[in-house]
């Protein structure tokens, strides 16, 4: 008890201090620390709020075990209080900072040609469903179609509190198994898309200099390489310290293909400045990727079975259907289970 005591008294002195800070006119005039600390501030109001209603359940127990009328009321309040220190614990373990920005997601068809961009077509409807479904915006922000009715690959944004947290688990391969439509011979065959997620950077956190970007325009093109308009709206930009090269058409204004470019670009950077922070990160934003070859994967999603299978944390459901259709909710709270299990491990 003394040393859940001790984590109470040092959390609320922590948000007290924060609290100060945020009201401190040299930190509100400083845009990227005002941010800074106001994520801090929101971080700590869950576990605060936690450490003061198991401050307050602890005073009633003693309350209670003091007086004979309400000692009756001891066991419950015993249980409340253990739950309480746990959900403590659990807010309390390490987060990763980026969990409640809005994301950037970008699919791209990789092993297994046409059926591949079918496949990606689908992997992107079935995300920007979940999206919806948990209450999230989204935003397309470009897309290059194939000759077969599929995609090569598409950029979304994810708009709302704590996107990152939910989407950054699809980040991976997604293998299918299923008889193509082209398929005379009913054969099944194996495709894959890859899905990477990315936190949208705010601009206060990523500066770009203008004097390190290439930017050319050109004309947009659709599926088979065709113009689709007569003026050079398209753009593409390289960051020539990194070699990052971000292309958009889907606007016919070159300013907001430009724009557009831009937030992709800060959320490319953003990642990179991660996974230099932490070779953890690094690590995993490779395996989130990979090759696209079809031993690499996340998840399987199989047509004959019904089944979609989480690699990750060996769970197994057999309503394929309802998945593509967005309900990818038992995944994420499997994998975000499993990351706080080994947030807690590793404390």
């Amino acid at each position: 008890m003394a040393g859940i005591d001790r984590l109470v008294d040092d959390l609320e002195r922590s948000y007290t201090e924060v609290q100060e800070r945020m009201s401190d006119p040299a930190v509100y005039n400083d845009h990227r620390q005002a941010a800074e600390i106001g994520r801090k501030l929101k971080e700590l109001e869950e576990p605060v709020r936690l450490a003061r209603e198991w401050r307050s359940t602890v005073e009633d127990l003693g309350a209670a075990r003091d007086d004979g009328d309400l000692r009756e009321l001891v066991p419950e309040l015993e249980e409340r209080a253990h739950g309480l220190e746990e959900e403590l614990r659990v807010a309390l373990a390490p987060r990763d900072p980026a969990d409640a920005k809005d994301v950037l997601l970008e699919i791209r068809g990789a092993a297994g040609g046409d059926e591949a961009a079918l496949w990606a077509a689908e992997v992107a409807r079935m995300l920007q469903r979940y999206a919806e479904r948990r209450g999230f915006r989204t935003e397309t922000l470009s897309t290059n179609e194939s000759d077969g009715g599929g995609i090569k690959e598409t950029t979304f944004a994810i708009k709302g509190d704590g996107a990152y947290s939910v989407f950054k688990f699809e980040g991976g391969t997604h293998r299918v198994q299923r008889v193509p439509v082209t398929e005379s011979q009913g054969r099944i065959h194996t495709s894959t898309a890859t899905v990477a997620v990315m936190p949208e950077a705010e601009d206060v956190e990523v500066a770009v200099d203008e004097n390190d970007l290439k930017i050319d325009v050109y004309r947009s093109t659709g599926p088979g390489g065709q113009s689709v308009n007569t003026t050079d709206s398209a753009v593409r930009i390289t960051h020539q310290p990194t070699g990052l090269v971000v292309s958009m058409q889907d606007e016919k204004s070159q300013l907001q293909n430009k724009l557009k470019a831009m937030r992709v670009l800060r959320a490319r950077l953003y990642e990179l400045e991660r996974e230099k922070q932490q070779a953890e990160l690094a690590e995993q934003r490779r395996s989130q990727i990979g090759g696209g070859q079809r031993a690499e994967k996340i998840r399987t999603y199989n047509f004959p079975e019904s089944r979609v299978t989480d690699h990750r944390v060996k769970l197994t459901e057999h309503r394929l259907e309802q998945v593509l259709g967005g309900e990818l909710d038992a995944f994420t709270d499997a994998l975000q289970e499993e990351e706080r299990r080994l947030a807690l491990d590793s404390r």
